[in-house]
């Protein structure tokens, strides 16, 4: 693909950072304006990070003008401002295919340019992984090569920033300059005392006023701070930033950027300066989300229980708590981008008497597995997890597909996990969620729309039964989302004379004992869900069953252990065998082993 550019020749002008050293000074501020026109054009067609791209385009001018990528290592934090960054360093032709198969990352990705060091697409990880390059091009004698972390603000709530922040002023002679990008938020408004110390500095003096300067949390650390800078004033920032390269130490240059910064509908926008948008598709359907679901029944469960309490960090519209943040203020959360202090703090609110809930995505749970595993579960403590985008979430890519979680979560002794297949479902599960007392539960739920509620047939010890057909020969076990397709597949092969039980567990660890039993009476036992193979719903169904004598025969289909590239959810679920005709194809490959399989998708299957 070819992006179209003739509205932005000075965009269409760059081909490497080394380009915009030969820019007349006075242009620089239009091509600002040109990046800052491409994006809005290319973004809101293909969908992405539009809001905090917009603030950083004339910080990324200056950042590619004063340092020399990539033998001076720029790495970003969290990789959403990264967009101008891909324009400066010859990506701009390929912004047509953004965050599509096959196409440009919506993040920094190390197979499309020298450019980008790191693969960052998860908060607070900059500084560390600047800390540690700094070490290697010491000891590797390369102590002319400079290391540049682009933190925000919003990073800064992280706990593992201030972990690197610790080493870093230990060792401030290394020559790391930390570029604070400060906007006043990650997705929401900033929050705690680090917020108020930034808004201090960011605030001119009193001339009136005799007062001593103020001595920033930086400079106290140890280390070196120029600042505050316009981060919208090229030439502010590259003499900034030139002054700071010059210093060889380590030193926070302390840039105030707006996000959204020259497009009206992002700057106006009160929710996140549309921090994301998705693409242009014309008008839709209007569809309830699984998050609106979760949000409105929360918000019907803490009208009834005044100890019901919740926490987010630093996504309290994408986790969908707005609404009980709306009704019940006092009794939300937000601690920031600190997903292993809000595991932590929810274990403190159990053990004062509260009920909580952590509403978090999948993906990033993982980096609290530690303190689920021993603040929570050791304590069983009666914490819920609501888990938004789990299973393959799509443009995103690897980093936030929530793959991981079904797989890590049975681990935690006395976890109870849910998997909704439909809105009802979900909400019928949360409440149980709620009733438990003696130990933590999680709820899982893919993104985008809930889809039509789902009804069973017949039930059998905690086990739902979708279809359930008398001397059936094939049995499928869905896990949450994926029954709608195994529903599908049933009744597909059904109809050419291979009768088909469906079964939904509805908690998928631990396993109900019921789906042993059922498993034994079928010929072949085929599970299907949303998760990596590895650890998931299908090998510990496995290990149930080679209890039994004989041992019934079990497939798995599920997703592959390895991290998968962004692309549209359906295409990627379609490609291994996670649709109904990829079901259908599954059971007729293990049914008869000579049927054709005609079908171009990559296998995802376990013994």
């Amino acid at each position: 693909m070819t992006c179209q550019v003739a509205r932005f020749p000075l965009v269409e002008s760059i081909s490497e950072p080394a380009d915009l050293l030969g820019l007349p000074r006075e242009r620089l501020g239009e091509l600002a304006e040109q990046i800052r026109g491409f994006l809005v054009e290319n973004v809101s067609r293909t969908g992405g990070h539009l809001g905090p791209n917009l603030g950083v385009v004339e910080l990324s001018i200056a950042l590619h003008r004063v340092f020399e990528s990539p033998r001076d290592a720029i790495v970003f934090d969290t990789g959403h401002q990264s967009y101008a960054h891909k324009v400066l360093t010859g990506r701009w032709r390929e912004f047509d295919s953004l965050r599509q198969e096959g196409g440009l990352s919506g993040y920094p990705c190390r197979n499309e340019s020298e450019h980008d060091i790191v693969e960052n697409s998860h908060a607070s990880t900059a500084l560390s992984y600047a800390d540690g390059l700094a070490k290697a091009f010491e000891l590797r004698a390369a102590c002319d090569r400079r290391v540049v972390a682009v933190v925000g603000d919003g990073a800064l709530t992280g706990g593992m920033a201030w972990e690197a922040l610790n080493n870093i002023a230990a060792a401030s002679h290394r020559p790391v300059v930390i570029v604070l990008n400060d906007n006043g938020r990650s997705y929401a408004p900033t929050v705690g005392a680090l917020a108020e110390h930034l808004a201090t500095l960011r605030t001119p003096p009193d001339p009136r006023a005799a007062s001593d300067p103020v001595r920033t949390l930086f400079e106290t650390l140890g280390l070196a701070y120029l600042g505050p800078i316009d981060g919208h004033d090229i030439d502010a920032l590259e003499q900034g930033l030139r002054r700071a390269a010059a210093m060889r130490c380590a030193v926070v240059v302390h840039c105030v950027t707006r996000k959204g910064n020259g497009h009206s509908p992002a700057e106006q926008d009160e929710a996140d300066c549309l921090h994301a948008v998705g693409p242009a598709t014309g008008a839709k359907a209007k569809t309830t989300s699984w998050t609106e679901v979760f949000g409105a029944e929360l918000l019907a469960a803490g009208a009834e229980r005044d100890d019901l309490v919740c926490l987010t960090a630093a996504m309290l519209r994408p986790t969908g708590l707005h609404p009980f943040a709306r009704r019940f203020p006092q009794r939300v959360f937000d601690v920031g981008l600190a997903e292993q202090h809000a595991v932590t703090s929810a274990a403190g609110l159990a053990l004062g008497g509260l009920r909580p809930v952590v509403a978090i995505y999948s993906t990033f749970l993982n980096r609290g597995f530690d303190q689920v595993l021993m603040d929570i579960a050791l304590h069983r403590l009666p914490v819920t997890f609501v888990l938004d985008r789990a299973g393959v979430t799509g443009a995103d890519g690897p980093s936030h597909h929530g793959m991981w979680d079904s797989s890590l979560l049975p681990l935690v002794p006395g976890l109870r996990l849910a998997e909704p297949r439909d809105p009802r479902r979900l909400r019928e599960l949360l409440r149980e969620c709620l009733c438990v007392d003696d130990g933590p539960t999680a709820l899982r739920y893919p993104k985008g729309a809930g889809g039509p509620d789902l009804p069973a047939v017949d039930h059998l010890d905690g086990v739902d039964l979708l279809r359930a057909a008398p001397g059936s020969a094939v049995l499928l076990i869905a896990a949450g989302s994926r029954a709608h397709a195994c529903v599908r597949a049933a009744d597909t092969l059904t109809a050419r004379g291979i009768p088909v039980t469906v079964a939904d567990p509805r908690w998928t660890a631990p396993l109900p004992p019921a789906l042993a039993g059922l498993a034994a009476r079928h010929a072949l036992t085929l599970t299907v869900e949303d998760n990596v193979v590895t650890g998931g719903m299908g090998q510990r169904l496995a290990h149930l069953l080679v209890q039994r004598d004989p041992v019934p025969r079990l497939r798995c289909l599920a997703l592959p252990a390895r991290f998968l590239p962004h692309g549209d959810r359906g295409d990627i679920l379609r490609r291994h065998g996670l649709d109904a005709a990829g079901i259908v194809d599954t059971v007729l490959r293990h049914l008869h082993p000579s049927h054709c399989h005609k079908r171009h998708r990559t296998p995802a299957r376990s013994t």
